[in-house]
C-alpha cells in the first residue's frame, strides 16, 4: 500500500517520508495510551468540545516531544497558531523516542484532564516497560522523564492561554423563550453545554467565523415549507427506523451526556465523544498502514488539532443560530409523546458536530492515507457495539453523518451543511500543515 509522499513537504528539505522503519508495537502502545486519555474523559464524562482540546494538547505534547528528542520531525511550531515551545529542554543521551512520545503524552493528558492524576499509573507501567524491554537504566529514565515533563509543562503554559480558562467566568447562557430556538431536552433537561466555546484559540483557523455553514431553513409551521418537511423527514424515519439504520444510529451515538433510568436512579451511559471515537480509528488505520512511530504520531497530530478546530467551529454556529431540536419542533407541532432513537445532547441543533468532525478527519486520513483504504472500526467495542467494516474514510464519516438524521438527533440541512464545514476545516489544516511554504512567510 503506497502512501502520498506529499508528506515530504512538511520537510521543505523532502528529509522525510513514510519509507521510515515501521514498528506496530510501538504503534499500537501509542494508540493504547490515546485511549488511556478516552477512559479519563470517560470517567469525566467530558463534553465533546472539552474532549478535542484534551487529545490536541496531549497529541502535540507527543509530538513536540519526538521532534525535540530525534530532530528528524519538521518543526510544526511555524504552521500553527501559537508556538508552545519557548526554551529547548537538553536532550538524554541515546534518546529514546517511543518513551518521550508516550511519556509525554500522557504527563499533558494528566494536568489538563480533571482527573488526570489517573494516568499515573499508566506513567509507571511505561517506565517498568522500557526499564525491562529497553534495558534503560535509573539514570536514563530520570534523564527521559526531566525531559519529558520540561516539554509537557511548557505545552500546558500555552494551553492555559487559549482562552478555555475564562469560560467560566463570562455570562451565564439563558436559553431563548422564542420559537424555533434551542430549549433543554428530556430525559434530564441538561443545561446547554459550552455556549462560548467560540472564545477557545484555534490551532489553524483564523478565527471561529472563518467557514460559516450556509443558513439553516427557518423554523416555520407551515406544511409544506423546508423546516416543516425536514422535520416530519426525522418524524416518519424515526418511525419506520430498518434494523441497518437503527445500527448505524447507536454506532455513531457518542454522546457521553446519554443516560438511562433503574427506577428513581439515573445512570450514566459510557459513552465515547464523536472526536475520540476519530482517534480510535486513526489509531486503527496507523497501525493497519504499517506506519513507523513518528508517521502514526504525524497522523494522529494531524486530526487531534484539526478535529479540536472543527469543535471551536462548529460550536461557534450552534450558539449563533441557536436552533431547535427535532425532538422539541416535533414533540410541540406533530406528537408530544415523540422520542427519537438516541438521546438528544444537550445544545442547539445547527450544525451537526459529528458531521463536522467527521468530515475533518476523514478529509485528512484521506489524505494521508489514501482514497480507498479500507478499515474494520472496532473503536466501539469498548463499549459494547460490534465492529463495522469500510471501505474508505469518507465512507465512514458519511455514515457517521447520516446517522444523526437516522437517530432523529439532527435535521438533513445540518448534517449536509456540518459536512461541508468540517471539509473546509480539514483542507485548511492539510494547506498550513503540508502544503504551505512556511519558509517563504
Amino acid at each position: 500500500m503506497r502512501f502520498r509522499i506529499s508528506f515530504i513537504t512538511f520537510f521543505a528539505a523532502g528529509v522525510y517520508s513514510f519509507a521510515q522503519t515501521p514498528n506496530q508495537k510501538q504503534v499500537k502502545q501509542f494508540a493504547d495510551n490515546v485511549f488511556a486519555l478516552s477512559e479519563v474523559m470517560l470517567h469525566d464524562v467530558a463534553s465533546p468540545p472539552a474532549a478535542s482540546r484534551f487529545y490536541a494538547y496531549s497529541i502535540l505534547g507527543a509530538y513536540e516531544a519526538l521532534y525535540l528528542a530525534e530532530r528528524k520531525l519538521p518543526n510544526i511550531n511555524a504552521r500553527i497558531r501559537h508556538n508552545p515551545i519557548t526554551e529547548v529542554p537538553k536532550r538524554p543521551q541515546q534518546a529514546n523516542a517511543a518513551f518521550c512520545a508516550n511519556y509525554t503524552l500522557l504527563q499533558v493528558g494528566r494536568n489538563i484532564m480533571p482527573s488526570g492524576p489517573m494516568l499515573v499509573a499508566r506513567q509507571q507501567e511505561l517506565i517498568r516497560f522500557f526499564r525491562k524491554k529497553h534495558r534503560l537504566s535509573k539514570k536514563s529514565i530520570d534523564e527521559h522523564v526531566r525531559f519529558c515533563e520540561l516539554i509537557a509543562a511548557q505545552v500546558l503554559a500555552s494551553a492555559k492561554q487559549d482562552g478555555y480558562n475564562k469560560l467560566s467566568t463570562l455570562k451565564r447562557y439563558t436559553p431563548s423563550k422564542e420559537e424555533g430556538h434551542w430549549f433543554p431536552t428530556p430525559p434530564e433537561y441538561m443545561a446547554a453545554v459550552e455556549p462560548q466555546w467560540k472564545i477557545v484559540r484555534p490551532f489553524f483557523l483564523d478565527s471561529a467565523t472563518q467557514f460559516p455553514p450556509p443558513v439553516p431553513a427557518a423554523f416555520s409551521k407551515e406544511p409544506g415549507s423546508d423546516f416543516y418537511t425536514q422535520m416530519m423527514e426525522v418524524y416518519n424515519i424515526g418511525n419506520a427506523l430498518t434494523q441497518e439504520q437503527r445500527n448505524i444510529a447507536n454506532y455513531w451515538d457518542c454522546n457521553p451526556f446519554a443516560v438511562t433510568y433503574s427506577g428513581h436512579m439515573a445512570i450514566g451511559l459510557k459513552k465515547i465523544s464523536p472526536g475520540g471515537h476519530w482517534m480510535g480509528i486513526t489509531g486503527i488505520a496507523c497501525g493497519k498502514a504499517n506506519l513507523s512511530l513518528d508517521s502514526a504520531v504525524i497522523v494522529h497530530t494531524a486530526v487531534a488539532l484539526a478535529s479540536h478546530d472543527s469543535f471551536i467551529s462548529c460550536w461557534k454556529e450552534k450558539y449563533d443560530s441557536d436552533r431547535i431540536r427535532p425532538e422539541t419542533a416535533i414533540n410541540k407541532m406533530v406528537d408530544p409523546a415523540w422520542r427519537p432513537v438516541l438521546q438528544t445532547p444537550p445544545f442547539p441543533e445547527h450544525t451537526s458536530g459529528h458531521s463536522v468532525v467527521s468530515a475533518t478527519a476523514a478529509v485528512i486520513l484521506t489524505y494521508l492515507l489514501g482514497d480507498h483504504f479500507g478499515f474494520i472500526d472496532t473503536s466501539e467495542m469498548y463499549f459494547g457495539l460490534p465492529e463495522r467494516k469500510f471501505d474508505s474514510f469518507i465512507q465512514a464519516s458519511d455514515e457517521a453523518a447520516i446517522s444523526r438524521l437516522y437517530g432523529g438527533i439532527h435535521f438533513r440541512d445540518s448534517c449536509v451543511n456540518g459536512v461541508s464545514q468540517g471539509k473546509k476545516i480539514g483542507n485548511l489544516a492539510i494547506d498550513k500543515l503540508f502544503r504551505s511554504d512556511v519558509s517563504s512567510k
